[in-house]
This record gives C-alpha cells, sequence and structure tokens, in this order.
C-alpha cells in the first residue's frame, strides 16, 4: 500500500495538493495521513501565562486542529470516497520537518505531498518557507504543489540528471509507477559542455533504463553549462507538466536549495515538483 503523508496548514493551498495527491494515487491502495504541526500556534501566542495555563492552552490549539482536520477528512471522503484510499489525521506538537521526519520513519512513508506556499508566504515567491525546509531535510521524496494547479494527468515528466549519482530503486519504482498510471512519458535532460560519458555516467544510465524498462523514456542531450535555462526551455518545448530533480549532497539541486532564494538561480518553477531524497530505504 503506498503511504501519502500530506501536511497542512488549512490554506488553499494545502486543500489543492490534498485533492491533487488523490487523483494522482486514484489507481493505487494509498493510505492518505493529514498532519498539522501546531507547535508555532502555540509559542506565538504572546500573552504572558503560567505553566498550567499554557499547558491549558496547548490542548486548546490540539482539540481545534483535530476538529479542523477532521473537516478536512471530511471533504476529502466527499470528493473522493475511493475504495482503494484509507484516509487518517494526526495533530503534532513540534516543528513541521521533524514531525514529519518522525512520521515518515514511524509510518515507512513513500512521498509527502504539500503546496509550494502556506497561507502565510508571499504570493511573488516561487516556494514558501515551509516547503524549502520540507524539501531541504524531510527523508523521504517530496511532491511540491503549485497553488491552484489542478491538472492532475501528467503526460510529459522532466528529469534533468548528469548520471553521476547512483539512483535509489524505491524512489524510481514510485516515478516509474506515476509515470505508468498516467501514461506519461520521462524525459531525461543531460546538459554538459561534454559529449562524452565517464563509465560512472555510463553505467548509471544503464541502470535508469533498466529500472525504467516498463515506460516510455526519451534522453536529451543539451549542449551548455547553464542548466536552469535548459530546464526552463525544455519545460516550455515539451510541455512539461512535472518536474522531478534529487536533493542529494553536491548536486545541482543542493545548490539551488541553499542559496537565497530559487529566483536567483532562474528557475522557474510553476508545474508539480518531485524532489528525490535519493537515500536508502526500504
Amino acid at each position: 500500500m503506498r503511504k501519502v503523508l500530506i501536511p497542512t496548514d488549512f490554506s488553499e493551498n494545502a486543500m489543492n495538493a490534498i485533492k491533487y495527491a488523490m487523483e494522482l494515487f486514484k489507481y493505487q491502495r494509498s493510505e492518505f495521513i493529514i498532519m498539522h504541526a501546531f507547535a508555532d500556534e502555540v509559542y506565538g501566542n504572546n500573552i504572558e501565562m503560567s505553566r498550567a495555563l499554557f499547558e491549558e492552552f496547548k490542548e486548546k490549539v490540539r482539540k481545534n486542529s483535530d476538529k479542523e482536520l477532521q473537516k478536512v477528512l471530511d471533504e476529502m471522503l466527499e470528493i473522493s470516497p475511493n475504495p482503494r484510499h484509507d484516509y487518517s489525521f494526526v495533530s503534532v506538537f513540534g516543528s513541521l520537518v521533524d514531525e514529519a521526519n518522525d512520521i515518515v520513519d514511524k509510518q515507512n512513508i513513500d512521498i509527502l505531498v504539500m503546496g509550494t506556499r502556506g497561507k502565510t508566504d508571499d504570493r511573488d515567491i516561487t516556494f514558501g518557507s515551509n516547503t524549502l525546509q520540507v524539501i531541504k531535510y524531510v527523508k523521504c521524496p517530496v511532491l511540491a504543489i503549485p497553488s491552484k494547479y489542478n491538472d492532475v494527468h501528467p503526460q510529459e515528466i522532466l528529469f534533468p540528471t548528469d548520471y553521476q549519482l547512483p539512483y535509489q530503486r524505491r524512489e524510481l519504482k514510485l516515478l516509474s509507477t506515476i509515470a505508468k498510471n498516467f501514461v506519461a512519458k520521462i524525459n531525461f535532460l543531460y546538459v554538459s559542455k561534454f559529449e562524452n560519458f565517464s563509465f560512472r555516467q555510463q553505467d548509471n544510465k544503464s541502470l535508469l533504463e533498466c529500472y525504467m524498462v516498463e515506460n516510455k523514456t526519451t534522453f536529451l542531450n543539451v549542449p551548455g553549462d547553464d542548466i536552469a535555462v535548459a530546464i526552463n526551455d525544455s519545460i516550455e518545448k515539451n510541455k512539461i507538466d512535472m518536474l522531478v530533480m534529487i536533493n542529494s549532497r553536491h548536486s545541482y539541486l543542493e545548490n539551488i536549495l541553499y542559496v537565497s532564494t530559487i529566483q536567483k538561480i532562474g528557475l522557474h518553477i510553476q508545474i508539480p515538483f518531485l524532489v528525490l531524497q535519493n537515500l536508502p530505504r526500504y
């Protein structure tokens, strides 16, 4: 059974991500766990109070969180009473990243899905602060859904790679299954000033071809060294509706995530963005 974790701040963007996830995994037996981390709401209260009153206030916030999460589940059941799907929710007192990682470990989560921005984020940015933190530090694949993006049937998937990193079978199986369910083509994009592959690159590319043997694939080679331009051009030319990248040490995505804004790199992501963490999980 596919296990899907979806954090929510009860915003419209969060609900849009939930709807996207339900549709994306509609063909699979899936368990959806909706979580809300409410520590910031508790600590953000500036009223002076005793420890006893603080604990009382914390419990009040927890109960309100549970009530809102139940409303979300009721809406999910109304939207998609899919017999393949199971739904549950959890309110957690802690930071979003820490609590998400705890659930990922304990529940062996396959993928975390969330909106690219929350209710408090500036509408001009590509990713909100919470989404960036989750992409950087949560130890499972993360799928970020732009606000109001609702075309949930990917046909063209773009996967930029330099073939330098070994791939994790579980993560590639997730991608392969998504693509097969919608008969989508996976476009592997290699951007380099050099034409020849090293033996490492040849071996990793061969493994990729082996993992994706049941998928429609194409392997694109683009000369140059501006990866952002190549990605943006490919998204436009090939009508890409999902971008996949690997977050790993010394990867291109790591460089993007550790600058102050993605806009400085010039990568404009307005489609669902699947981040593979390249971590060995079983």
